[in-house]
């Protein structure tokens, strides 16, 4: 009842602020500027302030966990309420040029935002500050029992404790055997009671009063008792909550339950920030068709001079190795003699790097031309091609020679996870210099952090080292 009246009260507020900005705004004078006036009753405003109030309930059930979840945090509340406002004073904004509401400009709505953001703020900092007070004097407080008696169920009830306005209050504990409870029993922190192990659960839940069930089980080894904890607790209608000790915090960030042909589906590790892999693309597209426009008289000057100086063609096209393991043709400027590959194996010994990869710093096989291009990174430019055509991104970890990914260890294999780029956080990080470890886990913290404005300072980045030369060879 109590999530029911604060959806329908952030609803309120939302039409009160909009009829307030649109009808008895007081007269605002903008710097420079005419009076901006109080807008006058028309038809067509109470029909948007209507389409208003249908776009602002599905903002807000989008973007507002309207649900009793003590665990949520208060700045995620914050932040999903600034996200929702956000997007409503957008649809603000479109709503007042389709049906011509004259009286919304810049001022109304930076007022309708800031009037609704603070408004929700202060609803839900009034609503929190009851509800912690009555859960510290023992009232609206819920009974939860731990499963597992382990290091782990020691850590999370600690946390649980140190809140007091969470309301919870410990029932026991459920070990996963007599030997486990034998253990936790023994320790020197050990509180509350071992009431069974996870074969007695059904027994418990009969005689104890339970609201939640909090599940801290390594998953790995006790998949089968979490299943048989999940069953009992729907067959009672009981919260459970999962809290496993997993070393990858990251390893359920990801997780979706999605619906296939009348089955449900739990998907792990599904990429959630489509809108920008979707901006990525777009960026990709644009900025290649640019560069090879703006670049083209290079590119026919350097493709000439390598005609010139060296025989065979001006393109040098390779196997590569891109996203999931897909194989593409990457095209570079012919840097190195024609028979570079054959001659690659007498060379082995040779190799400066301390991995898979190949690099010599005074290579024989490189051509006069070939040193320049390589040193200035022009013979890359050709790439742009392979980002136009989308196997490559401007941004990402460099793509591997084929064999080069046979040797990889198991967690360097992540890199080929995303789209290789023409340049990445090694091209800017010193290159030749930096050694192979370092260079995987400079991609895999790209990978794991990735944003497009994390792409646009690489490029922002990658420009000085360029010009530079910072570990080119």
């Amino acid at each position: 009842m109590l999530i029911h009246s604060f959806r329908l009260l952030d609803q309120i507020v939302l039409v009160a602020s909009a009829a307030l900005i649109i009808y008895f705004r007081p007269e605002i004078t903008l710097r420079g500027g005419p009076p901006v006036s109080p807008g006058n009753y028309r038809i067509a405003d109470t029909i948007g302030v209507l389409a208003l109030a249908l776009g602002w309930v599905g903002i807000f059930a989008y973007c507002i966990r309207y649900k009793a979840d003590r665990f949520v945090a208060l700045t995620a509340q914050l932040r999903d309420l600034v996200k929702a406002t956000t997007l409503a004073s957008f649809w603000l904004v479109i709503v007042s040029g389709l049906f011509s509401v004259k009286s919304i400009n810049t001022v109304n709505v930076v007022l309708f935002w800031t009037a609704v953001t603070s408004a929700g703020v202060v609803s839900r900092l009034l609503l929190r500050v009851m509800l912690m007070s009555a859960r510290r004097s023992g009232y609206n407080y819920r009974f939860l029992l731990v499963i597992g008696a382990n290091e782990r169920a020691r850590e999370v009830v600690a946390k649980i404790d140190a809140k007091p306005e969470l309301g919870y209050k410990i029932v026991g504990f459920v070990a996963e055997n007599s030997e486990e409870a034998e253990c936790f029993l023994a320790g020197e922190d050990a509180r509350g009671d071992v009431l069974g192990s996870i074969d007695d659960l059904q027994a418990i839940l009969k005689s104890e009063r339970v609201d939640e069930m909090i599940v801290c089980l390594p998953v790995e080894s006790r998949f089968s008792d979490i299943v048989k904890v999940v069953q009992h607790a729907r067959d009672l209608g009981v919260v459970v909550r999962l809290m496993p000790d997993l070393q990858d915090g990251s390893l359920f960030k990801s997780l979706h339950l999605e619906e296939f042909d009348g089955e449900h589906v739990l998907t792990l590790f599904r990429e959630q920030m489509l809108l920008q892999l979707l901006a990525k693309r777009v960026v990709d597209a644009g900025l290649s068709l640019i560069a090879l426009i703006v670049l083209f008289p290079l590119l026919l000057v350097v493709a000439i001079a390598i005609k010139a100086t060296s025989p065979g063609p001006a393109l040098f096209a390779q196997d590569r190795v891109g996203m999931n393991q897909r194989r593409f043709k990457i095209y570079k400027f012919r840097s190195m003699v024609i028979d570079a590959e054959e001659r690659k194996k007498e060379l082995q010994h040779l190799n400066e790097l301390d991995g898979p990869a190949f690099k010599i710093e005074n290579d024989p096989r490189i051509t006069r031309i070939g040193r320049f291009i390589r040193k200035t990174s022009i013979d890359e430019l050709p790439q742009l091609f392979n980002v136009l055509h989308g196997e490559m991104s401007l941004v990402g970890p460099r793509p591997p020679l084929p064999d080069e990914v046979k040797r990889y260890e198991w967690l360097f294999r992540k890199r080929l996870s995303v789209k290789p780029g023409i340049t990445c956080v090694w091209q800017i990080s010193g290159r030749s210099s930096t050694t192979f470890e370092q260079w995987m886990k400079m991609d895999n913290e790209y990978i794991e952090n990735w944003s497009i404005w994390l792409d646009f300072k690489i490029l922002a980045k990658t420009i000085p080292a360029v010009l530079l030369g910072r570990g080119a060879s």
